[in-house]
């Protein structure tokens, strides 16, 4: 017999051990394969705004899931070299040359990465179709919801496959240089026990990720604006190690230490020693869950506060229809809507209608500047920064029946209903400049409204507007309508009507974005001779697309039509981070299952000899229990705190000024009704795991109730 065929045998006979490893790393190729081919998607990357916050933190979940991913992997390897280095060792002590044992074991695992890593890539891509198709069929289908994928997306894939291979190798190579034969022989044998933990770890533990997480998440702002530094991309990324480590120290000290003191220590003492005695190989998988399921509930609250936001946003409106255009444009009139509105049995009770002009305003412009150290910006006063539209008094009167005094030589700034600006609007112009006749006039901002329909705009002194007003061409003049109807939720099909109308007599020339500004458009193509908006042209053939009603500058405002769209005008995100979620709670139940089994089969013959001595099934049962419950509670707990804790200091944050809105708390609330559901569900996987396991080791679980002997 060669050597050949005795590697053969034993192989055969281990077939269990590269089973494993094998099936880790087909899993996480295709979970990365599969994230990887939705998130660079072009059906996706259409939506998502480049550079916007959903792109960020699509990315931030990406590379989550890729450091749990990667994590898992060298786990399975680490074990799977465990098991292997008894056969090493026997060939070492039978004298086969080191060499021969690395080409061989090289081989094999070149085999198993390319054939399981290759696998789990080809059936990545199938996976994210299956589910996107799977979502078009419950949620929505429309046909800007068909999936495209870039192949570049394979990419990431190749990376991390490449680095699968690269760590195989290197843990082989180093598990055959070992000199210690007999060691090695009885590696497999040995725990990976932890070594006494402080139990200020666990406090500790808390701190640091407090701490990394506010470093993490406030560092960006200060490099941004107080050192007026971009930072390169991924750099920020590292004070969010902190907190990585203190989730580790708060792992660590729960498997070793417990928190709380118990009157009797040595209740659980065999399932507790037996978590302490694989604490390594415990924590690491902690930690891998910990991080995706973080992941996977950041993705899950998307929807709940997008949804509860847009929908307390659309119930607290005033008016039922608003919309607004250019009076270049041969928009429908009052007489065109109310002999629509007969037409189709709609009764308008209010009809308000008020002109509006865009000026130029003044303001400072972050002007960057490239260098050695990366890329640096300073502000530059401009006197005609960017264009913004203005209301006169009467004519904010005329539309909300309100009457507001504004003082000559002053503005009022609209903010939304909650008071903030979204980070898109000042609201501190003092400076306001007519852009065809040059007029300009200094203008102090003084108090402020709040409405979601007129938000961004300024309203201004009757004898100011008139006077900034003369000389404006119809490009620089709009007009602003708000009406209400009787039965506003049986109108869904007039506002269809009236939508397509709307679009269907809007030119070319206003096919634009809301970010398309006229007074930055003349100032790039002096600058440059061209202007990036120009390019970003909207279709008004996909008007039922999310980026077109997300961003059309002259969207309308329907609260009927926007309230039963809004799943279909936001499809895109929602299903992307459902995907996101779904990959991410699938992956921690692969996890958990797994490393329960291995657990409890790795302890077969302590239970086996804890029976002999007069163990009671009960006792076995609890004690399983106990290191089952240990491997699913303390991730999902540590892992669900975090995360929400750490999305409501971004809700906090993200406000200007900061502070948690009335519709970010209701959100929250409802964010906490997702972790009830997904909790439920990761109950119930439990108690299949718990039998799964008991079954697997023999425990009777109809004795259970029995005392130990």
């Amino acid at each position: 017999m060669t050597f050949a065929d005795v590697t053969a045998k034993l192989r055969r006979k281990n077939r269990k051990q590269y089973l494993l490893l094998a099936g880790c790393c087909f899993f996480s190729v295709l979970l990365i394969t599969a994230f990887a081919c939705m998130m660079r998607s072009p059906t996706v990357l259409s939506v998502l705004p480049e550079g916007g916050d959903s792109r960020k933190q699509v990315m931030m979940i990406f590379v989550l899931t890729v450091i749990g991913c990667a994590v898992f992997t060298t786990y399975a390897a680490g074990l799977f070299f465990r098991e292997k280095s008894r056969e090493m060792g026997v060939f070492l002590a039978l004298g086969t040359p080191r060499s021969m044992l690395r080409r061989v074991l090289a081989r094999e695992l070149s085999l198993t990465a390319v054939l399981a890593c290759g696998a789990g890539a080809v059936l990545g891509g199938p996976l994210a179709w299956g589910i996107w198709q799977l979502f078009r069929l419950i949620l929505v289908d429309t046909e800007e919801m068909r999936l495209s994928f870039d192949p570049r997306c394979y990419v990431l894939s190749a990376a991390f496959i490449l680095f699968v291979l690269g760590m195989f190798l290197i843990l082989g190579a180093r598990s055959v240089r070992r000199t210690d034969i007999l060691s090695v022989i009885q590696e497999s044998h040995t725990a990976e026990p932890i070594r006494a933990v402080p139990r200020w770890y666990g406090p500790a533990g808390i701190l640091l990720v407090i701490g990394g997480g506010l470093l993490g998440y406030l560092t960006p702002s200060f490099f941004i604006r107080g050192l007026h530094w971009y930072p390169p991309e991924g750099l920020t990324a590292i004070f969010y190690l902190p907190a990585l480590v203190g989730l580790y120290w708060i792992l660590l000290h729960t498997v070793v230490n417990g928190w709380g003191r118990k009157r009797h220590r040595y209740k659980d003492l065999i399932s507790t020693s037996m978590m302490r005695f694989q604490g390594r190989q415990t924590v690491r998988n902690m930690l891998v869950m910990t991080l995706l399921i973080a992941g996977a509930y950041f993705a899950s609250f998307y929807t709940p506060m997008l949804g509860t936001g847009a929908m307390m946003s659309y119930d607290q409106r005033t008016v039922d229809y608003a919309y607004h255009w250019r009076c270049d444009q041969t928009i429908p009139d009052e007489a065109a809507v109310r002999t629509m509105a007969a037409d189709q049995g709609v009764h308008i009770t209010f009809w308000g209608e008020a002109p509006m002009i865009r000026l130029a305003v003044d303001g400072w412009e972050p002007v960057e500047t490239k260098g050695a150290v990366g890329t640096t910006w300073h502000e530059e006063y401009r006197e005609q920064l960017q264009s913004e539209r203005f209301l006169s008094e009467s004519g904010y009167a005329a539309l909300t029946g309100q009457t507001l005094e504004v003082a000559p030589g002053t503005a009022v700034p609209v903010f939304d209903n909650e008071g903030s600006s979204g980070g898109i609007f000042g609201g501190n112009a003092s400076l306001l400049t007519n852009p065809v006749t040059g007029q300009q006039l200094s203008v102090t901002p003084t108090g402020e409204v709040r409405d979601d329909l007129l938000f961004g705009r300024y309203i201004l002194d009757d004898g100011d507007f008139a006077m900034l007003a003369e000389g404006l061409t119809p490009q620089w003049r709009e007009e602003q309508v708000f009406f209400n109807v009787e039965n506003r939720a049986d109108t869904y099909d007039f506002a269809k009507t009236l939508f397509n109308a709307i679009v269907d007599a809007s030119g070319p020339e206003v096919a634009v974005g809301s970010y398309w500004d006229p007074i930055i458009r003349a100032r790039e193509i002096a600058a440059t001779g061209s202007y990036w908006g120009d390019e970003e042209k909207l279709s008004y053939d996909q008007r039922n697309s999310s980026e077109f009603r997300l961003y059309w500058a002259y969207m309308p405002q329907f609260q009927v039509l926007d309230k039963a769209d809004f799943v279909q005008t936001v499809a895109v995100f929602l299903m992307l981070f459902i995907f996101i979620a779904i990959v991410c709670f699938g992956a921690v139940i692969v996890i958990a299952y797994t490393r329960c089994m291995t657990i409890v089969l790795t302890n077969r013959r302590v239970y086996e000899d804890l029976r002999r001595l007069g163990a009671s099934e009960g006792y076995l049962f609890r004690s399983v229990r106990h290191q089952i419950r240990r491997v699913f509670l303390v991730p999902i707990l540590t892992g669900t705190t975090v995360i929400y804790a750490f999305y409501a200091m971004i809700m906090y944050f993200n406000g200007d000024p900061a502070a948690i809105t009335q519709s970010e708390a209701a959100g929250l609330l409802s964010c906490l009704a997702v972790i009830a559901a997904v909790s439920l569900l990761l109950w119930a996987v439990y108690r299949v795991t718990l039998k799964s396991v008991c079954r697997a080791i023999g425990i009777n679980r109809q004795n259970r109730g029995m005392t130990a002997a």
